[in-house]
């Protein structure tokens, strides 16, 4: 885990990121992505997130939340063509801002150009 960052999410941003990871799950189980997302990564997200309660701590990282903007990125062009897709890109940016918020600005830049 790179820097390491204690945060408490709201109920509707665990949900959206249970969703997310769900279609992270999914798109691995059926062979796709696995170049590109760790597999390990994405159970251990998931479990980390389990069972959270309300205004409950759990520790994420630079490279989880990148895990996650990734598989955010991905669902939001996978869904274009379905009517919900404005709902997809309210969720996008709610969580996008949510994740972002924890970390400078110049440990993304450092992080992204590792």
């Amino acid at each position: 885990m790179i820097e390491p960052r204690d945060i408490v999410f709201e109920a509707d941003a665990v949900s959206a990121l249970f969703e997310i990871l769900n279609i992270m799950t999914d798109q691995l189980m059926e062979g796709n992505m696995v170049s590109r997302w760790d597999a390990e990564a994405v159970v251990d997200l998931q479990m980390r997130l389990s069972g959270l309660e309300e205004g409950e701590a759990v520790q994420i990282g630079i490279d989880d939340a990148a895990l996650l903007l990734d598989g955010m990125a991905f669902t939001e062009v996978m869904s274009v063509d379905f009517p919900f897709f404005e709902m997809v890109q309210w969720t996008s940016d709610f969580v996008t801002a949510e994740l972002r918020s924890h970390w400078s600005e110049e440990l993304w830049l450092a992080y992204v150009g590792r």
